[in-house]
């Protein structure tokens, strides 16, 4: 049998090799941007052509290259960062296997201009597809130019898999700021289609995040600084109105390098607890400077995972550190109540505690269940009971002489008279009828009778199934109302979010909003979907733009569903509707006046039949 093992050809290697690190043109931008931070730059420049598939360049002020390392840039594993095996483990760079420049030229076409500060000329590369077109001395500022032009262009089934230039473009934006946020002290500069996007001056952290961000946080930024042994931390987490139900405002740096790390992102949500919803994600740019020895960045190839030498300690620190920084500038509850200038005016602070009070109580019942054994656990009057005994008196009293009893609701604690005859009816008159005897249940569910025994409705998502089906008739009618409001409501989005949302203005239009934009990443509401709750607009968006981030790729042909789904689950938290029969009623014909009565737009159950043989087995 012949030899069938074989060596891949230097090309076809690079060329995967370039598949781990250069995934899309973000990835590229990444590499760069890195790369003119490594090289010493204090002024970046960025410009890209539609969405870095046509052109990616990047221009620094850096040291610049000699001709001969300008050349050797570009071969696979030449770094000037890594002599021995002990450095990998004293990484403070961001680059440092030397693939990034060897992988976009594997892919694309490169012109690469450099000079350093010291010579008189520069050198000018020109490489497509690994191969060294031009080598020439040329004129060029100190620093290192580098421009990546038509990517994948000798990969057809790469480029085709690539997405929109939205999409794309948003990708960009993530990395462009992750960078930015990481070197507040550079400066930066970002043309989208010649078109100026961002122009950066150096800095503090705080002025980067409003700049990068947008001036709402701006008012909601709490510093956090906290200094170790093992562990330094600063930055900034938001206040808890900061909080969105959108992920990607949650930034982590190691020793300068932006990563991910789920484990030490529920730290930072677990210091939150009680003072947001479960439902939403802290704001945060937080740094963490550790010993490289501590830390492993080699374990992915674009350096955004990391493995740490103790996970639970720097997940204590951590969130030691946002709990402090919480309580320090009063935003989580505090037990020191001698800080509480209305706690210290209060009478009974300020006067004395007479003899006669204390007398008075340690007669109470609620002293002396406390202080007797095995009774802290009841704490109510015996004689309390003596409520649930006339109530029960009034339920053993015939149907017909329900009238003359006289009316309790001018008793505290007693049900009104209308409301005990439905309940009593219900029993009674049920029996072979369906429909109008109900019961509201925890406020939350509706319980019914029918012919073959009860019925339980949940409220809300009868209510999603109502809005939803009435949604999709008014969407294919093209006839859906919306109500004008009085003063514009501004909503402000990071520049990924608003690149998301302007791509689908037109779908919010045709469900009922008016929106349109209003200066560099914020928007004007003008106008909302008919029924939509006051309040409502922002939790909406922030839906649509969550939904937007993670959708798959054929997702695009179901987004009008989506949208659909989000409004009818905003229209449906009105739990006022359902509290006067009347309303109950209403509720049950329209739910089941629908085409799927018994399935949320979500796949969840609306309602459950119980049967009387089943209620009949319940109690034996």
């Amino acid at each position: 049998m012949p030899d069938v093992i074989q060596l891949l050809s230097d090309h076809i290697a690079n060329q995967i090799a370039a598949g781990e690190v250069i995934q899309r043109p973000a990835s590229a931008v990444k590499e760069l941007l890195e790369n003119a931070i490594d090289a010493g730059a204090t002024e970046i420049q960025l410009i890209i052509k539609d969405a870095g598939k046509e052109l990616i360049q990047v221009t620094d002020n850096g040291k610049g290259m000699s001709p001969t390392d300008a050349r050797m840039s570009f071969e696979r594993h030449a770094t000037s960062k890594i002599r021995n095996i002990e450095d990998l483990f004293r990484i403070r760079t961001m680059g440092f296997r030397g693939e990034a420049l060897a992988s976009i030229a594997a892919v694309t076409q490169v012109e690469l201009k450099t000079r350093q500060a010291a010579n008189e000329v520069g050198s000018r590369i020109v490489i497509e597809g690994t191969e060294v077109k031009v080598q020439e001395a040329c004129a060029a500022n100190p620093g290192t130019t580098i421009s990546v032009k038509n990517l994948f262009f000798n990969v057809p089934a790469r480029r085709h898999f690539l997405k929109s230039a939205t999409t794309e473009l948003r990708h960009i934006l993530d990395e462009f700021t992750r960078v930015a946020l990481a070197y507040p002290t550079i400066g930066f500069r970002f043309w989208n289609n010649g078109v100026e996007q961002y122009h950066l001056g150096a800095g503090n952290l705080k002025e980067r995040i409003v700049g990068l961000l947008g001036n709402a946080y701006a008012k909601n930024l709490v510093p956090v600084e906290e200094q170790t042994d093992v562990l330094n931390i600063h930055g900034f987490i938001g206040k808890p109105e900061a909080a969105t139900r959108t992920r990607g405002m949650q930034f982590f740096f190691i020793n300068g390098r932006f990563i991910r790390n789920p484990y030490l992102h529920h730290a930072v949500v677990q210091a939150y607890e009680g003072l947001i919803e479960k439902e939403s994600f802290p704001f945060y740019v937080l740094f963490l400077e550790v010993d490289p020895a501590r830390v492993d960045v080699n374990v992915h190839p674009t350096k955004q995972e990391v493995k740490f030498e103790d996970d639970r300690m720097m997940y204590t620190y951590l969130n030691s550190a946002v709990k402090h920084s919480l309580a320090r500038y009063n935003i989580a509850p505090s037990l020191d109540f001698t800080l509480s200038p209305e706690i210290q005016n209060l009478p009974s602070v300020q006067l004395p505690y007479t003899q006669r009070q204390q007398e008075d109580t340690q007669r109470g019942y609620l002293y002396n269940t406390f202080t007797d054994k095995n009774q802290a656990h009841f704490i109510e009057r015996k004689d309390s009971l003596k409520q649930w005994k006339d109530l029960y008196e009034i339920a053993k009293v015939p149907l017909a002489d329900i009238g003359a009893i006289s009316s309790p609701s001018a008793t505290p604690g007693y049900p009104d008279s209308s409301t005990m005859q439905g309940s009593i009816l219900s029993g009674a008159e049920s029996e072979g009828k369906g429909g109008g005897n109900m019961m509201l249940v925890h406020g939350a569910m509706l319980a019914t009778t029918v012919k073959s025994g009860m019925m339980l409705i949940h409220i809300r998502r009868a209510q999603e199934r109502i809005w939803y089906e009435r949604l999709l008739d008014e969407w294919n009618s093209q006839d859906t109302p919306s109500q004008r409001v009085l003063f514009p409501i501004t909503y402000e989005a990071s520049p990924q979010d608003a690149v998301l949302l302007t791509e689908v203005l037109a779908d919010l239009a045709r469900i009922g909003f008016d929106i349109a934009p209003f200066g560099q990443n914020t928007f004007a509401v003008q106008g909302t979907p008919s029924g939509l709750p006051t309040g409502e607009e922002k939790n909406v968006l922030d839906e649509v733009i969550d939904h937007l981030k993670h959708e798959s790729p054929d997702a695009v042909n179901k987004r009008t569903e989506m949208l659909l789904v989000h409004m009818a689950r905003r229209l449906s938290r009105n739990k006022h509707a359902i509290i006067q029969p009347e309303g109950q009623q209403a509720l049950i014909d329209e739910l089941f006046a629908c085409s799927q009565p018994e399935y949320t737009p979500d796949g969840k159950r609306v309602f459950v039949m119980i049967k009387k043989e089943d209620l009949e087995n319940m109690l034996g």
